[in-house]
């Protein structure tokens, strides 16, 4: 387990820096203490946050209801559930910086 996933019921909770405005939506590495992400999206009546869960939905390959962002709404600093499987945790994995 790393220091910005822990598992949870039925898939993942993860810690994301989030970058608001940039240029592209992307994630950008792993960090100690978290997965640093940049959306394109401004952070103006959650756009931001609907942003960096259909992002993660596609990087973690799940559908877009999978992802969601459980604290942290208006913060840069969040924690999403990520609803999945075995190999999403694998995934999680493969992420870490060793």
């Amino acid at each position: 387990m790393g220091s910005w996933w822990t598992t949870a019921d039925g898939g993942v909770c993860v810690t994301v820096r989030v970058s608001p405005g940039a240029r592209r939506s992307e994630v950008v590495g792993v960090a100690a203490d978290a997965l640093r992400v940049r959306v394109a999206a401004r952070p103006v009546d959650g756009q931001a946050n609907r942003e960096l869960e259909r992002l993660l939905a596609k990087h973690f390959s799940v559908r877009p209801r999978a992802v969601t962002v459980v604290h942290g709404d208006h913060s840069r600093v969040k924690v999403v559930q990520i609803l999945g499987d075995d190999d999403l945790v694998r995934r999680a994995q493969e992420m870490s910086p060793e």
